[in-house]
């Protein structure tokens, strides 16, 4: 492995273990302070670091005219981006809980699928058909997402999925138009991140992607639950282009460094 990936990754994987153990009003200031840093990690305090990694230019397009997401992206922190979710009570007491014993149960740090919409600092990987979008996840357990371009719809109640059921439509938003993902029939067992947002086997995701340019990425989650929240929840995420960059060969149970961690208290 080279040797500025292995870094990328240890940096990463450190980065996810503070996670459990940081106050949400830190996480929430540390998301508001990120912009386009270097390696996508934004600003740190007052000063700026100059993204030269970051290509710059129009975004691509396919055959269609539509924009072609294909590329290696990193989330830098805008993985950690959320904001405060509206809970109903019994939902903030199982949160409360999961921070009180530091995430120790955390799904995704015992090699289990994160689900939608909840990511890792890790690479991703999206390779963009007209009937396709496939998303590869170098972290977790190199799971992948489909999404289905080919006006299909929905599943007929295949039951509770850990990555759901994803369907894309095209709207004429944006330059070149606006990928909007709808993801239904997800189980309740992920949680929506690291310090343990819960959510029920009724949560429903619809997610709008647009590439402004060549070296970005922007989705718009919007997150709605009648079990779990008291109203639909819509927070950003700002992915950056590492056109140089490739995904590795990560395998969760063989290097799982996340469970030596999440021993709770």
């Amino acid at each position: 492995m080279k040797k500025r990936h292995l870094s990328s990754l240890l940096a990463a994987a450190a980065i996810a273990a503070l996670l459990p153990l940081l106050p949400v009003a830190g996480v929430a200031q540390s998301d508001a302070k990120t912009g386009k840093g270097g390696k996508g990690f934004g600003k740190q305090g007052k000063t700026e670091q100059k993204d030269t990694l970051t290509p710059s230019g129009p975004a691509p397009k396919m055959s269609d005219g539509k924009p072609d997401f294909s590329g290696v992206w990193t989330p830098g922190l805008s993985f950690t981006q959320m904001g405060q979710v509206p809970l109903q009570p019994w939902a903030e007491e199982v949160y409360k809980q999961r921070r009180a014993t530091l995430s120790k149960d955390d799904p995704e740090g015992h090699c289990l699928p994160a689900g939608v919409p909840r990511i890792s600092p890790f690479l991703q990987k999206f390779v963009q058909t007209p009937t396709l979008l496939v998303i590869l996840d170098e972290g977790n357990i190199h799971s992948y997402r489909q999404v289905f371009l080919d006006g299909r719809k929905h599943l007929d109640d295949p039951g509770p999925l850990w990555m759901g059921d994803s369907i894309g439509s095209w709207s004429g938003e944006g330059d070149g138009g606006t990928l909007v993902v709808d993801t239904k029939f997800l189980n309740d067992k992920t949680w929506l991140n690291g310090q343990g947002l819960p959510h029920s086997d009724q949560l429903h995701v619809i997610e709008r992607f647009t590439r402004p340019d060549l070296g970005h990425l922007n989705i718009e989650i919007t997150m709605d639950d009648p079990k779990a929240f008291t109203m639909p929840h819509t927070f950003t995420r700002t992915y950056l282009l590492r056109p140089t960059w490739e995904i590795q060969e990560y395998v969760c149970n063989e290097f799982n460094v996340d469970a030596d961690h999440l021993v709770g208290k």
